[in-house]
């Protein structure tokens, strides 16, 4: 995959708008480019609040979790497909085809989804989507990065991911302002439409990327719009440079054919370097992220608040923090160090899953009580039925209905039931009712809480100080830092197979979190579930300290050597020689250990 990860500093972002002002047309191509980004974060995080509405018009999705499962990750499984196709695409077709085909996938799945009649027909959707995701992921930023002055080229790249982490955030607002619309979730799905559209018309009027056309032999148009992006003092220069790199990539892509699985995993050099960017990419997944940015307003209401509007207003913080951390990984990232940041980022996200197993076992295991009287408070045929047996049995010791609470009502087994809260109180015994729209709206009619997903509780609050930590602690290290390491780590020759590996590795190890967190919660409990998570942080934390080496300030070549010596590092907190020394040792550094 060509592009990847480009550092910058702040003075980047200021010679990059100087120079926009002065050359409006660079910016037009980063920014129509750039709504593939925003594009991509909006449909990853659309489907976090959808999810609530979608079971409330289907009685299907609702209480089938593998169903909610499969509408919400089969996005990724068509991501995995539209990555692929987006890499032979883009070298066949050109990148302003494929961002035009990823554009008329993205309006595809929006339509299919808001005119959706039954579940089936969201899959299809969300496929579509994924594979929009999928060629936007790896286009976009291509595109940009091959179309952009060289100085700004790491700005103008680093903004798709700001639209990425953007357009999650943008999804939880228009989540937030259709909750009251008729059609909901039609709308939250539907309008993904529109800046499809609009970035199909920008691109129809913006030129190829003039990289591709100079390896495609289309040399005059290359030059013509380099000469539009570049300064006449500039354009001599930049066009024999793109001569000499697409011969040196001829010259590269010629050896690397015979590049096989079998001789990356021959080489230790190779091997060691996949086993930390791969082993990398699949934690990023494991420590459980895109269980908090799927199903993030699911867990809100798992920790006991009730409203769907609460619950999506409550997950604009996580998703606020997210691009948040993006911006402050920028700044830590060459101060502190890859492994550095690493180990203190799984720190936090281990404390933080720790609150939140805690948090959903006191939820679970202290749910307010069913109360037989104010069950009886309602029409008799709307009491659950498993209540009612139990209320009838002879012994409540045995399994009567005064043993029961919000949790077991929940988990009722002959049918669906529900929590309707006490009028005086939310965590004063309630009544246990059959989960129908009836049941719902008696509830409602007399101003309760009406809960079917999780139970009252007075540790709720406790739970997103808990997804805030996790947030927090996650976006600025294993959110950034395992795409910066498997851009530097791998021997150039076998770069572009060891990172699309990668980048594989991540994208399937995301599916799997995705297909399973909601089946896992109900089979054995949430607080169990993020306890599973806890623990795969807790490996992570050591597959970092064991076979992550540093890569801050090293060259290609020192990190081959570095990767040939297998040196350790355990103690990640102190400077290597070559930086005590200061500017007069940093060549020392560069042949220090990991």
């Amino acid at each position: 995959m060509e592009g990847g990860v480009h550092e910058f500093d702040g003075s980047a972002f200021k010679e990059c708008f100087s120079l926009s002002w002065r050359n409006p047309y660079v910016l037009r191509l980063a920014f129509s480019a750039g709504i593939g980004g925003l594009l991509f974060g909006y449909d990853t995080g659309v489907i976090s609040g959808a999810l609530l509405y979608i079971r409330d018009d289907f009685r299907s999705v609702d209480r089938n979790t593998w169903l909610q499962e499969m509408i919400v990750s089969m996005a990724v499984a068509g991501a995995i497909l539209g990555a692929a196709i987006g890499g032979w695409t883009t070298d066949r077709f050109g990148r302003r085809t494929s961002i035009l085909v990823a554009d008329f996938l993205f309006f595809a799945g929006a339509a299919v989804m808001a005119s959706a009649m039954g579940p089936a027909q969201l899959v299809v959707g969300r496929v579509f989507v994924g594979l929009g995701v999928g060629m936007a992921s790896m286009t976009a930023p291509l595109y940009i990065s091959e179309a952009s002055p060289a100085r700004i080229r790491g700005a103008l790249v680093s903004t798709n991911g700001f639209l990425i982490t953007g357009g999650q955030f943008l999804s939880y607002l228009i989540n937030l302002a259709f909750t009251k619309a008729p059609g909901t979730w039609r709308w939250m799905l539907g309008v993904a439409g529109v800046p499809a559209v609009v970035q199909f018309a920008l691109m129809l009027f913006l030129p190829e990327s003039p990289r591709w056309l100079y390896r495609k032999g289309r040399k005059e148009e290359a030059e013509a719009i380099l000469r539009r992006i570049y300064s006449a003092e500039e354009v001599e220069r930049e066009i024999e440079e793109l001569k000499e790199s697409v011969e040196a990539e001829a010259r590269e892509r010629g050896s690397s054919e015979k590049v096989s699985l079998a001789a990356l995993v021959r080489t230790a050099t190779v091997r060691r370097a996949l086993v930390a960017g791969v082993g990398l990419q699949v934690f990023q997944q494991l420590v459980g992220i895109n269980t908090v940015m799927y199903y993030s307003p699911t867990i809100v209401q798992l920790a006991g608040f009730a409203s769907n509007q609460t619950a999506l207003a409550l997950s604009l913080v996580t998703s606020g923090l997210n691009a948040l951390g993006s911006v402050v990984s920028i700044y830590f990232i060459d101060r502190t160090g890859r492994r550095k940041l690493l180990v203190i980022s799984l720190a936090g996200v281990i404390l933080s899953l720790g609150v939140l197993t805690a948090v959903f076992h006191e939820t679970t295991s202290h749910s307010p009580a069913v109360s037989a009287a104010e069950t009886r408070h309602f029409d008799g045929s709307l009491t659950c039925p498993d209540y009612r047996l139990a209320s009838s049995s002879s012994s409540a010791t045995t399994g009567g209905g005064a043993l029961w609470d919000c949790t077991r009502c929940l988990k009722a087994r002959s049918t669906e039931c529900g929590f309707c809260a006490s009028g005086a109180g939310r965590l004063l015994p309630g009544a246990c009712l059959a989960s129908n729209a009836t049941a719902r709206d008696a509830c409602h009619g007399e101003g309760r809480l009406w809960y079917t997903r999780g139970c009252p509780s007075r540790y709720g609050w406790l739970a997103l100080v808990g997804l805030a930590m996790y947030i927090v602690f996650f976006s600025p290290g294993m959110g950034s830092v395992p795409w910066i390491v498997n851009s530097e780590i791998y021997p150039l020759r076998y770069r572009g197979a060891c990172g699309g590996a990668a980048a594989t590795a991540n994208w399937v190890s995301n599916l799997a979190v995705a297909q399973s967190f909601l089946s896992l919660t109900e089979a054995i409990g949430t607080a169990w579930t993020f306890l599973i998570f806890g623990g795969l942080s807790v490996a992570a934390l050591a597959f970092v300290l064991v076979c992550v080496p540093e890569t801050k300030g090293l060259p290609i070549e020192e990190v081959e050597t570095m990767l040939q010596r297998r040196e350790l590092r355990l103690r990640f907190w102190a400077p290597r020689a070559g930086d005590a020394a200061g500017d007069d040792g940093k060549e020392g550094a560069k042949t220090a250990g990991v």
